[in-house]
């Protein structure tokens, strides 16, 4: 489905409020069959059972019992507003990724009819260029501080983080790019009004003001635990990117990462202790090959900017004196002491080279400040 230029009328936007709650997510046949018909003939035809067997099983249910008008004054009274395919604002670059992975025959992996979204910044920007942080709840110290330096590095260089809101690793990201001063979305499995976790109310509420809160499920919809799983794989398809901070070997962080490898983005883990169960999914992802280990930001950026595309990253910020030296050079001036005096002779032996070529690099290092000489012999000089 094509986003249009001209502005979706009540009427449509009502048959897309119908459309985005009369079917649990992922709903391919539904999505399908709006995407030849449109919103409001496909809303009329559903709600008369007027369709195939494929959609009547997803439509069934609730058919009859949805109203579009109603979730959209619902929506109205939260400040939420509904982004449809037919809006500016819809991410279709991103949506792109889930349609060509319905085309081909992957199950689970339609895109989403919709989009209900708290906050003012359009979804199609904030998305444009985003990469998803996500890991355990119950996470550890070690990886809260990791998540909460990549959010913060990845943020404050113009990425978007994206993230589940959740406790643990999804919040640590996310505070970390609120921290920059940066762009953070939150994707939930749940009605876009509900603060879920409760205890991320105020975050949640903080990421609406800076960036978006999204989901694909109408207001009032609650959280399940299935409804999680069926979340991550947008999470997935609207980043360039997933990092998993940490994980268990068998967790919804690790979902992720695999609905981010099925659709063919790059997956990065971030190590731990081999001893802490919490790493142990990071460390078979990158065992097997489906992640690249990832330690900072600037690691992540040269993955999802594309080879030959952004710098490599800096290992070692702070250059030494020393590293403009030359082999021999290098050998002599490790091989002083600052306290301890060595002669020409003593420095020849210790080094393997002659004395001559000794005595033309220590003079060289003296006058260039790394050594100094007196009656009882040479010192390295503190640098």
């Amino acid at each position: 489905m094509n986003a249009s230029v001209d502005p979706v009328t009540h009427e449509r936007l009502c048959a897309w409020a119908y459309l985005s709650a009369v079917a649990e997510p992922p709903a391919p046949a539904s999505y399908g069959f709006v995407a030849v018909h449109g919103a409001e003939i496909a809303a009329d035809r559903i709600r008369a059972g007027d369709v195939p067997g494929a959609v009547i099983n997803e439509t069934a249910a609730r058919r009859e019992h949805v109203c579009g008008a109603e979730l959209l004054e619902r929506a109205h009274r939260s400040g939420i507003r509904l982004i449809t395919p037919e809006h500016r604002e819809w991410p279709g670059g991103r949506t792109a990724f889930l349609e060509g992975a319905t085309e081909v025959g992957l199950s689970g992996m339609a895109a989403p009819m919709a989009l209900w979204c708290r906050g003012a910044v359009s979804p199609e920007a904030v998305l444009r260029n985003a990469v998803a942080v996500v890991g355990a709840r119950a996470a550890t110290g070690y990886g809260e501080s990791c998540a909460a330096e990549l959010g913060y590095e990845l943020a404050r260089s113009g990425a978007t983080v994206v993230s589940g809101a959740a406790y643990g690793i999804d919040g640590a990201a996310h505070r970390g790019a609120l921290a920059a001063g940066g762009a953070t979305a939150a994707i939930l499995a749940c009605g876009p009004e509900l603060d879920y976790p409760a205890g991320h109310a105020r975050l949640i509420a903080r990421i609406a003001e800076n960036g978006m809160v999204c989901s694909e499920y109408p207001p009032g919809t609650p959280p399940r635990k299935h409804r999680f799983l069926i979340r991550n794989r947008l999470i997935a398809a609207a980043t360039a990117g997933t990092v998993v901070v940490e994980a268990g070997l068998r967790s919804g962080a690790g979902n992720t990462a695999a609905t981010t490898d099925t659709l063919g983005l790059p997956v990065m883990a971030v190590p731990g202790p081999i001893t802490s169960a919490n790493s142990s999914g990071c460390h078979e992802l990158i065992r097997s090959g489906k992640a690249v280990l990832v330690t900072a930001a600037a690691d992540v950026l040269e993955v999802v900017s594309g080879i030959g595309t952004a710098p490599a990253p800096e290992r070692d910020p702070s250059p030494r004196p020393t590293d403009e030296l030359d082999e021999v050079s290098k050998r002599v001036h490790d091989s002083l002491s600052p306290t301890r005096r060595r002669t020409a002779e003593q420095l020849a032996q210790d080094t393997g080279i002659t004395r001559k070529s000794v005595v033309t690099c220590l003079s060289a290092l003296e006058i260039s400040g790394f050594v100094r000489c007196d009656d009882r012999g040479w010192t390295r000089c503190e640098q």
